[in-house]
């Protein structure tokens, strides 16, 4: 799932920063919490596709 991939890729790209920031970095700091709002973002993403996956099945229509 693509959508996944790019949450995991956000994840990755935000780690460096996360080490600054905790040492005190500032300006890491402001990068992460950017990047958190992505990763909010992609995950939303992740949570529609999982959503509309369920949807398409009759089975789950039935159990739900």
């Amino acid at each position: 799932m693509q959508e996944y991939e790019t949450l995991k890729k956000l994840v990755e790209e935000a780690a460096e920063d996360v080490s600054k920031a905790a040492g005190g970095n500032k300006a890491a700091g402001t990068r992460v919490r950017k990047k958190m709002q992505d990763i909010k973002s992609a995950a939303q993403d992740v949570r529609k596709k999982i959503l509309e996956g369920r949807e398409g099945e009759p089975e789950a229509a039935e159990q739900a």
